[in-house]
């Protein structure tokens, strides 16, 4: 995996042109997620394509990526991809990953790409998410775009384009969010920006 810091002048124009979409989409305030299952006790975290967390008002960038990633027995990916740039007054991370194929406590998920974006400014966050081709067991999943769009499954729940506003008003997005008590707990394309940093990782999964 490589895993690149520089400065806001290195930053390559395909970065920026990924980005710069995201002043158009409508502003998330005080979003909050759905109840979850509750009594998960996990052992193991794993992290696939972390950039790790980029202080606030830092003007940097950095980035993950990979061709392909899994964890064993759980998930598996390909063109994984994530990262958030810092600006004086302004956060934007992305994270991204396709070929998703996840199997949660018997239940398969699966889809052809997963993105998720947040983006902060002074005095508000905007964030969206992505996903195409979503199947549940097989099935066609239609994806509404709405915020923590929740689908139940064997002892869990599925969150989509999942929004939750943390206290100091920083946004996290996990554009696809799987939760099996006492099995596993796996986001995937997660991005944060606000007062508390900048962060995205293509996965993240405890298990």
């Amino acid at each position: 995996m490589r895993h690149r810091n520089s400065s806001r002048l290195a930053l390559t124009a395909a970065v920026v042109a990924v980005l710069g979409g995201l002043w158009v989409w409508p502003a998330v305030s005080s979003a909050q997620l759905p109840p979850l299952p509750v009594g998960t006790l996990l052992g193991a975290t794993a992290v696939l394509g972390g950039t790790g967390t980029l202080v606030a008002g830092t003007s940097d960038v950095l980035q993950a990526s990979d061709t392909t990633g899994g964890i064993a027995s759980l998930l598996t990916g390909e063109t994984l991809h994530a990262v958030t740039i810092g600006y004086p007054d302004q956060i934007d991370s992305e994270a991204s990953l396709a070929a998703l194929a996840l199997n949660v406590g018997g239940t398969s998920i699966g889809a052809d790409f997963v993105m998720s974006r947040a983006s902060a400014v002074a005095g508000g966050a905007l964030g969206a998410s992505n996903i195409d081709g979503l199947s549940i067991n097989g099935a066609p999943i239609p994806v509404t775009g709405d915020p923590n769009q929740t689908i139940g499954i064997p002892g869990g729940l599925v969150v989509l384009n999942q929004q939750q506003t943390l206290p100091d008003g920083t946004l996290v997005v996990n554009a696809l969010h799987a939760i099996v008590s006492g099995v596993a707990d796996v986001a995937v394309a997660s991005t944060m920006a606000g007062l508390s940093g900048g962060s995205a990782k293509a996965v993240q999964a405890s298990y």
